[in-house]
């Protein structure tokens, strides 16, 4: 496999304000980016999520706006359909990787929960009671519960002690993927 050095880069994930020391590939040193995107995920170097959130927020913005004349105030459709359109475009953006940045805190899934607000204001769908409900933290408990069977029933035992609990330091007030079935 031969790597490419200029698509190449080093993030230290670490809490601590000192990184790692450059790494070289082929005699030359990687670029050493606050944060990275894999696979449509962005990792900074603390896991603190907000950069992931704050992208997904703008991308559902945009596509929000998109389609308001389908789901809008002055819609044709009825509020099964509006659903079914949320359901269908706008909860596939925000839910890839939620098992991941589902740990963020909360002042970060509250970015995504506004959204929801606002989508459910802009569709007028349901009472103001919608508004109040914790719907993002429902859907990240619901998606971990459901990984963390796939786990369980999975046939490979490295899979399965995935979400074992270990010896996590609760000194930094982090959340971890096994607390997530108990936190919302």
């Amino acid at each position: 496999m031969k790597v490419n050095e200029t698509k190449s880069a080093q993030v230290t994930f670490t809490l601590k304000k000192n990184t790692c020391p450059p790494v070289q590939l082929n005699n030359k040193q990687l670029a050493q980016p606050e944060d990275v995107k894999y696979l449509g995920i962005h990792l900074d170097g603390k896991l603190t999520w907000r950069k992931h959130i704050s992208t997904k927020r703008k991308q559902l913005d945009f596509k929000l706006c998109k389609l308001y004349w389908i789901i809008g105030r002055k819609s044709q459709l009825s509020m099964e359909n509006i659903l079914l359109e949320y359901k269908a475009i706008l909860k596939p953006i925000w839910t890839y990787g939620v098992q991941l940045w589902g740990s963020a805190s909360n002042s970060n899934i509250e970015i995504l929960q506004s959204f929801h607000g606002r989508t459910v204001v802009c569709a007028e769908c349901g009472d103001k009671s919608d508004l109040k409900s914790a719907i993002i933290r429902q859907e990240v408990r619901n998606y971990n519960v459901t990984y963390c069977q796939r786990l369980d029933d999975h046939p490979n035992r490295l899979a399965k002690s995935l979400f074992q609990r270990t010896n996590y330091n609760s000194w930094l007030k982090r959340y971890y993927p096994p607390d997530l079935a108990t936190r919302f």
